[in-house]
């Protein structure tokens, strides 16, 4: 099909995996609430990078809408005016969505970078949107998939609000990244729809079945993670960003079960691959998966063992939603038989 729909297709899902990876770095750095308002950061467009420009000061005039920190409040201007040599409260409202009222510079741009890479991935998908119409006649499923992507988008746009209002709650936080993968999930069936080479992939039954369950073992272990990273960010609150070795301090069970169920995951992909290579079924993308796992649990034991190395974190979480990508892209090459040849 058209090559520059593919183009733009990949170009939608390198940016969405973007996304992803600045979310991550986010969470590392702690700057989920940098901006503490949304879709603007402190009611700019571009944020304040000194903490000057969120302070109250006389003689100064302020753009209806902007906020400021004053006595350790969220105070946002009713209308554009002027400052005289007194504060006037008449002149503002509380920000009620919630009360963190703190600024950090590098938390407020790196939140800020976030939010532009995700309105670039927006942006991209409502092109390819738009360029997808042209295949209504031919494939429908094709614009219509396009056009879930975009609403997917804004739904995950909305998401990411009420994570900020909700000053990052752990269920939110993890709908919010779980959202992310359905988007991935979704832009990859777009490609593949538009794909017409011949791969010469064999079809097989139980291929077929145990790709369903990786997959579904890998969504449920992202989630169970997204959940362990919670209670080392309340750990990192209770004992600071340079307590790295206490951060994995007597952790819950879910930990456990998120470490052990890691290796269920390797052997239903070992075996996978097994299967595929004894019959040589085509899915070569099988050996990504194995090296994606075998980095997965490398960055696991660092974390663990290593007392959390440089951006082993965001590592971690990138790479689990690669991995989940590269298996859903199996399991799509899976799901159609083939006549030439099939096993059993």
């Amino acid at each position: 099909m058209d090559i520059t729909f593919r183009k733009v297709a990949k170009i939608s899902l390198v940016l969405v995996y973007l996304v992803i990876v600045a979310g991550a770095v986010v969470r590392m750095t702690g700057s989920g609430m940098g901006c503490p308002d949304w879709p603007k950061c402190f009611g700019y467009y571009i944020p304040p990078t000194e903490q000057t420009e969120i302070q109250w000061q006389p003689n100064r005039a302020f753009e209806k809408g902007q906020v400021i920190i004053y006595r350790e409040t969220l105070q946002v201007s009713k209308e554009s005016f002027t400052t005289t040599d007194a504060f006037n409260a008449a002149n503002w409202e509380l920000y009620t969505k919630h009360d963190y009222a703190e600024f950090n510079p590098w938390h407020t741009w790196i939140e800020y970078i976030n939010r532009l890479l995700g309105a670039l991935a927006g942006l991209a998908t409502l092109i390819l949107a738009i360029i997808s119409l042209k295949f209504w006649k031919k494939k429908k499923r094709i614009p219509v998939l396009s056009w879930l992507v975009v609403v997917g988008m804004f739904f995950q746009a909305w998401l990411g609000a009420t994570v900020v209002y909700s000053v990052l709650e752990p269920a939110k936080i993890t709908v919010h990244m779980l959202m992310a993968l359905v988007i991935v999930a979704m832009i990859l069936y777009v490609i593949y729809l538009a794909n017409s080479e011949n791969k010469r992939i064999k079809y097989d039954k139980l291929v077929l079945r145990i790709s369903i369950v990786a997959l579904v073992m890998t969504l449920v272990q992202i989630a169970m993670g997204t959940q362990v990273r919670q209670f080392v960010d309340d750990q990192i609150d209770i004992f600071g960003y340079a307590a790295k070795d206490k951060w994995l301090q007597d952790p819950e069970l879910l930990f456990y079960v998120h470490r052990s169920f890691s290796i269920l995951i390797i052997l239903i992909n070992s075996f996978l691959a097994y299967r595929i290579t004894k019959h040589d079924l085509g899915h070569f993308k099988v050996y990504w998966v194995l090296f994606l796992l075998l980095v997965e649990v490398f960055t696991g034991v660092a974390m663990n063992y290593l007392d959390f190395p440089f951006a082993s974190q965001p590592l971690h979480l990138v790479l689990a939603s690669i991995l989940f990508g590269v298996q859903f892209y199996i399991l799509l090459d899976a799901l159609k038989p083939r006549k030439d040849s099939k096993t059993s």
